[in-house]
């Protein structure tokens, strides 16, 4: 029996990975289909006045099984996938984009949303179902709704062709990061590693069935330590072209013929819409409204960081000439030589600060941050399935013991697996079904592996990402809304990155760190003049982690633009966009755009900016928490009450306010930066 094809019998419903098999998912998604086409049909036969009631409370909820069936496939697919699986996308993307298209084209359905729509203030609803009410209005229109039926068919082959380049390019991405190795045999090519990077090594190569050699690869434990800490210069350029080439060879994992047709596309349809441009698009349901306004943003900071980037690689150039002789600094010495001088101006480096970060005292840390935040707790349970045996799964219940979700966390790189981090849903809190829903949410990352001679032990970095994600799935678990599409981390994207990054600021608190920053072996906790020095140096070259980042958004609105028609060559537009941006010449060779999963697989396209968005957002709302105290009660009953449990039910800026009085300046950003 195909265990997809209907309820989970299982404890808090989770999902029974032991049971499911790779053949279910089709006919799972063709039922699913079918019974969200035939829901959708009563609707439209309904005989009686259309009403909020009868249209929209149930189109809300018509997907409710196509959700988790595709929610669970696409997480397998990103964090578990194989060659079966792989197979697998290619038929069902285009079975959800046409099922999708078919919703969002039929015509009677549409009338019916349009008819409550046109008389929205006459029924008296609440803000949340307003907000449902136009969003459902919003994204008939947005996908086509008052299209001729020609131009309908057009929208139906772009959002097709567009589903299955996505997949390709991500798949892309993913086969030629698994293809490169680098195997060193020598043990001098291992000079300035560290010993828990060299045992890393070792370990993986055993697994490899070769004892007496050393292992590396582009998952970022790997990458970033060697180009941090190796003194090999030449082996440090070979993974730096490693990496900056992903997608960008002549060869079958080329993504720079899909990024051409995706955002001539992208355009395409956009203009089909009446928008002038992809961006356009996307910026009208954000917070930011329109590329102007983003431009503006990102260039008022770039502004403001330019001078203090220059400053840093000036700085850098100076010190390697000096200590090393190095009479031109490349893009592959840049971790290299910034970390050793962080480390002479602060005494303090990522192998100074893991011992006091194993990675079973940071969970433990950020769960007990949420326990004085939210009265949250987190219960390993043993007894709910996972789909790896390195997946760990807890119950999360609230300050009166009820369970509030279930919480999945996947920490290390394995085949299969993409890079990078994220936060996912196997189930949306809801109550527009019928009952109440609690969600099932999942943090997934590619953190340093335990050895057999010491636990996992994270860097700064790494536990800054850990918070992050633990953020977003914060802001999962504690939502409380009635109707699924509004629940949770359904919110417009350039808000999403706030209850996330605001997490990562508890980090360089001492009152956080005393928590749960404890060395792994003797148990002592981490000192106060470290604390001190961690602190010290978190805004040290923050000028040229900026410029980098405000690079790759303006990057992102560039390829987004009515202008994007014009470039025919991938690398040719790189250099015209980021070429007066750059601090460093652009390396020969390599391609950001090739591997800019984030725009063109992860659907931040024309939204990467979101992140610095955000951080004014974060940085405004920690001053607030910083003034009260970082586990003041009210502050975090308030954010909890007006940001997290609110989801999507109302427009970001109203939430915000409510929040914090007011809405966000840039002053706190800059001065947390050390840019002001």
């Amino acid at each position: 029996m195909n265990c997809l094809l209907k309820k989970f019998n299982t404890k808090f419903e989770t999902v029974p990975f032991s049971q499911i098999k790779n053949d279910y998912f089709i006919p799972a998604v063709k039922d699913a289909i079918e019974k969200a086409k035939a829901k959708i049909e009563t609707i439209k036969n309904n005989p009686e006045t259309p009403t909020f009631q009868n249209v929209c409370e149930v189109l809300d909820v018509v997907d409710h099984r196509l959700n988790i069936i595709s929610n669970l496939f696409f997480n397998l697919h990103s964090a578990d996938t194989n060659e079966e699986r792989q197979k697998l996308a290619k038929e069902i993307s285009p079975m959800i984009t046409e099922y999708g298209n078919d919703v969002s084209l039929d015509q009677a359905l549409f009338k019916k949303v349009k008819t409550i729509f046109d008389q929205r203030f006459t029924f008296n609803l609440t803000p949340q179902q307003l907000t449902l009410l136009e969003k459902q209005y919003k994204n008939f229109v947005r996908n086509g709704a008052l299209l001729p039926s020609e131009k309908k068919d057009e929208m139906r082959a772009i959002d097709k062709r567009l589903s299955d380049l996505s997949l390709n390019f991500s798949e892309h991405v993913l086969e030629e990061r698994k293809q490169f190795e680098l195997w060193i045999e020598d043990e001098k090519d291992l000079s300035g590693l560290p010993d828990s990077v060299r045992e890393m090594a070792s370990a993986q190569a055993k697994e490899k069935g070769r004892p007496n050699a050393w292992y590396f690869n582009l998952d970022f434990p790997s990458y970033m330590p060697f180009m941090t800490y190796a003194d090999n210069r030449q082996l440090r350029e070979k993974l730096f072209f490693a990496q900056g080439s992903l997608g960008a060879k002549a060869n079958s994992y080329d993504n720079r013929p899909i990024v051409l047709e995706t955002v001539k596309l992208r355009l395409q349809r956009a203009k089909l819409l009446g928008f002038p441009s992809h961006s356009h698009y996307v910026l009208a349901e954000r917070m930011a409204e329109s590329p102007e306004n983003v431009e503006k943003f990102l260039k008022e900071l770039y502004d403001k960081a330019r001078p203090f980037a220059e400053k840093e690689i000036d700085e850098l150039k100076q010190y390697a000439k000096k200590h090393h002789g190095l009479s031109e600094l490349c893009r592959w010495d840049l971790a290299y030589y910034t970390e050793k001088l962080k480390k002479e101006r602060f005494n303090v480096d990522d192998e100074m600060l893991r011992p006091y970060f194993k990675l079973e005292n940071v969970i433990e840390g950020a769960f007990q941050v949420a326990q004085k935040l939210y009265g949250l707790h987190f219960i390993l349970d043993s007894e709910i399935e996972t789909y790896n045996p390195e997946v760990r799964v807890y119950r999360v219940l609230d300050s009166k013991q009820r369970v509030l979700g279930i919480f999945y966390a996947d920490f290390f790189p394995r085949a299969g697996k993409r890079s990078g981090a994220w936060m996912t849903e196997f189930r949306s809190q809801s109550k527009s079904t019928g009952e109440e829903l609690c969600p099932h949410v999942a943090i997934v990352c590619n953190f340093t592996k335990s050895t057999p001679d010491q636990p996992s032990l994270l860097g700064l970095s790494e536990v800054l990402t850990l918070f992050h994600e633990f953020g977003h799935a914060l802001h999962g678990l504690l939502s409380d809304v009635y109707y699924e599409s509004l629940a949770g981390t359904n919110v417009y994207w350039d808000f999403v990155e706030l209850p996330s990054q605001i997490m990562e600021n508890w980090i360089y608190e001492k009152e956080c760190l005393d928590l749960f920053a404890r060395h792994y072996q003797s148990g002592e906790r981490i000192p106060e003049d470290l604390i001190s020095r961690i602190k010290s140096s978190m805004n040290f070259h923050e000028g040229r982690m900026t410029v980098r980042q405000l690079g790759m958004s303006l990057l992102d609105m560039a390829w987004h633009n009515q202008q994007v028609s014009l470039y025919t060559d991938v690398d040719m537009f790189e250099a015209k966009i980021l070429g007066p941006l750059e601090l460093m010449p652009l390396a020969r060779g390599t391609n950001i755009s090739s591997a800019f999963s984030h725009i063109f697989s992860g659907g931040y396209s024309a939204g990467y900016y979101s992140y610095k968005w955000a951080e004014v957002l974060d940085a405004d709302a920690f001053m607030y928490f910083k003034e009260k105290g970082i586990f003041n009660a009210e502050v975090a009953h308030k954010f909890k009450n007006d940001i997290l449990s609110r989801g999507g039910s109302e427009h970001p800026m109203i939430l915000y306010k409510n929040f914090r009085g007011k809405g966000p300046t840039i002053d706190a950003l800059l001065k947390r930066a050390g840019l002001s």
